[in-house]
């Protein structure tokens, strides 16, 4: 079963074939599709295991802030076999791996526009 829904603001309309498929698929195939190809790719193969890379994945939504990605990452790595404190240790290194990039961009924001930073 498909359903038409609106495209661009030129009233383009545009044919999702399944409702699970993602928006930038639906409205871009020819770079959506092989996304979406290279996203599943990273989840199965590779040298790293399902709960490795699931790990990493939600490391990077929390720092990236993207409630969406975090719910998916957490149920991935639990579905993984990943503890309730291996997913908070994850979150907790994403945290403070975040608050140092705060913490070097500011200096380098504050030496430019406040001088030499005082030791």
């Amino acid at each position: 079963m498909s359903k038409t829904v609106l495209g661009n603001l030129n009233s383009e309309k545009r044919t999702v074939s399944n409702p699970r498929t993602p928006w930038y698929v639906s409205n871009s195939p020819e770079l959506g599709g092989p996304f979406q190809e290279f996203y599943h790719a990273c989840l199965e193969k590779g040298v790293l295991d399902k709960k490795v890379k699931e790990l990493l994945m939600l490391a990077l939504a929390s720092a990236f802030r993207c409630p969406h990605c975090t719910e998916s990452h957490i149920n991935g790595a639990l579905d993984a076999g990943a503890s309730k404190e291996e997913i908070t240790e994850a979150l907790l290194i994403a945290a403070v791996e975040a608050a140092g990039t705060q913490l070097a961009w500011q200096k380098d924001i504050f030496t430019k526009y406040l001088g030499k930073e005082e030791r």
